[in-house]
């Protein structure tokens, strides 16, 4: 093996690792909704946390990834650590599908329906179907189906540029030593470990094996152990992800290394033990890339069979090696790591927005209610919903601006642009909450009183901007068309409501029937509810063009006051509800 044989080794290793890396991704984006819902299903059942782990693993190449976003949400308390355990034990079985497909490279026959399995056979087209698909699609759908099949073709390419370039090796004394070496079972399961750890990705150090069994050098014997070792080494990412995070969230990573470490003892425990006494055959026959398939498969079932029953046993080591503290932790509200599944990451901002939206819209009906019997507890909940709706915007913009610099898809980018707009229009809810309560205690504290024709006027103004908040909040929160198009003709009626009820105030300080210090609070009230109208209807038209995937809101209000019949229809029928 001359040097020009170890540049093309390390080119070929270099593109498998960037070809699985970029079909991973692309598959996570590709897959979008449907891995959301898969993880909705997530139950305390432990059959369908397993079910999941597999699924979602298989889907995205990668159980290193999987058992990262496990961690993430066991720390941003989405999954409890008892759920987490059957997820990672899934996932472990759900990578071994890699190996499968990279299997086809190992394919040898005459047979021309055989040969048309090989990857070097249909590669070169999905290389060409995906760079047509990168090039020439519109949508971020068919860039991804484009990038799954680049990302393939570049991964198989570079595994047969391995394999090409390490069978110079099959006549080296040195290399048919060193297998021999591993085929001591604790030297085997520390190279595998070792270099899984390195390239963190137990999917790519298999196809590394399989790559170096086509030298015919690697036996059973020898593949077995290293296999074992790359379950341990897969772990290091787990738990690298799991500093800064509370104790349960390390616990997963935790649980994750003991399941695979566990694991790997019995088995290597029973391994050598048939190694030493039976002295089967199998154990000296060269491996295969087939035969790698599907001994990682069958280890990782059985480490599963063994353990699963256990997962209880799993979940009180993990909360013995992590202790809980006197220091009370609580789960974080935005998890740096979810930012590498961006699909979840998302659906978690879009519930955390939703919280903020139910803060900012209680925080508003109470001050509304304040003005008729004003309480003082209730006073200071309002003040606290404004400061938590004030600390939401913060980190939930922060979050959202990094979110929307990964790649995501034409909806989801959509639907950070909605969240961006809302979060600002829901944080000056809160704040017009507090100005209402301030003008409440003006009211109180000096004793003033509005005339009756005034305070009908009020109750009027009141009861609209009350069904303006609920329409906003039901069109947002349950992501509803049918109340957001109710919104735009009310907040037209409330804009019509306060420019008459000012000049019916005119009329009542001409008459001397209304005081000036009244009147202050007055105008303050009706600018404020009217502005909450306005941020009600910038919410309302954005649940409207995320729909549409059309973020111009101006635009997209000129044309419903315009065009539609519907909101012409709306708009008379709050006008008569709401007359003054």
């Amino acid at each position: 093996m001359d040097i020009f044989n170890v540049l093309n080794l390390i080119g070929g290793l270099c593109l498998f690792l960037f070809g699985m890396n970029v079909m991973g991704d692309s598959l996570e984006r590709r897959a979008g909704s449907k891995l959301k819902n898969l993880l909705a299903k997530l139950t305390k059942n432990k059959l369908t946390g397993f079910l999941t782990g597999l699924a979602v693993t298989a889907v995205i190449q990668s159980s290193s990834a999987t058992t990262v976003m496990v961690v993430g949400f066991v720390n941003s308390g989405i999954m409890s650590l008892k759920q987490s355990i059957a997820v990672i034990m899934g996932a472990n079985i759900g990578t071994t599908v890699t190996a499968w497909v990279l299997s086809l490279g190992g394919i040898s026959s005459d047979n021309i329906f055989m040969q048309l399995l090989k990857p070097t056979s249909f590669t070169p087209i999905l290389a060409l179907i995906g760079t047509a698909f990168l090039m020439f699609g519109k949508t971020s759908k068919k860039k991804d189906t484009g990038s799954i099949l680049l990302g393939f073709a570049t991964l198989m390419f570079g595994m047969d540029t391995m394999s090409a370039a390490v069978s110079g090796l099959r006549d080296v004394p040195a290399f048919q030593n060193l297998f021999v070496t591993f085929k001591n079972p604790i030297l085997g399961v520390l190279a595998g470990a070792v270099l899984t750890a390195i390239i963190q990705s137990s999917s790519a150090s298999v196809g590394i094996l399989q790559a170096l069994s086509s030298t015919g050098q690697v036996s059973f014997g020898a593949a077995v152990p290293i296999i074992m070792g790359q379950n341990i080494g897969t772990t290091v990412t787990a738990l690298l992800s799991s500093f800064g995070t509370n104790k349960n969230a390390k616990r997963a990573a935790v649980v994750h290394l003991c399941f695979n470490a566990l694991g790997t003892i019995a088995w290597l425990t029973i391994f050598s033990i048939i190694s030493a006494v039976f002295k089967p055959m199998l154990l000296d026959m060269p491996a295969t890339h087939l035969g790698i398939a599907v001994a990682h498969s069958i280890f990782n079932v059985l480490c599963t069979l063994l353990l699963l029953p256990a997962a209880n046993l799993l979940e009180k080591l993990a909360i013995k090696l992590v202790p809980d503290t006197s220091k009370k932790e609580t789960n974080a509200e935005l998890d740096e790591k979810l930012l590498t599944i961006p699909t979840v990451a998302l659906d978690r901002c879009n519930t955390l927005v939703c919280e903020m939206a139910t803060l900012s819209v209680t925080a508003l009906k109470n001050s509304l209610n304040m003005l008729n019997s004003y309480d003082e507890k209730i006073a200071e909940e309002i003040r606290a919903f404004e400061e938590k709706a004030d600390h939401y915007e913060d980190i939930l913009g922060t979050y959202l601006v990094k979110l929307s610099r990964y790649k995501i898809n034409d909806a989801d980018s959509a639907t950070v642009s909605k969240l961006l707009k809302a979060i600002g229009d829901f944080e000056r809810i809160s704040d017009h909450s507090v100005n209402i309560l301030e003008s409440a205690e003006e009211l109180k504290n000096k004793e003033i009183i509005f005339t009756p024709s005034a305070k009908k006027e009020l109750d009027t103004l009141l009861d609209a901007v009350s069904e303006i908040l609920t329409l906003s909040y039901h069109a947002f929160t349950k992501n509803d068309l049918s109340p957001a198009h109710d919104v735009e003709p009310l907040e037209q009626v409330i804009d019509g409501l306060k420019a008459k009820m000012r000049n019916m105030h005119i009329c009542r300080l001409k008459d001397g029937d209304c005081s000036i210090e009244a009147g202050f609070v007055w105008a303050d009230l009706i600018t404020n509810l009217e502005r909450t109208a306005d941020h009600c209807s910038n919410i309302a038209a954005c649940v409207i063009d995320s729909a549409e995937q059309n973020m111009n809101i101006h635009s997209s209000l000129r044309a419903i006051k315009e065009e539609d019949s519907y909101y012409k229809e709306k708009f008379a029928l709050y006008s008569e509800k709401y007359s003054i």
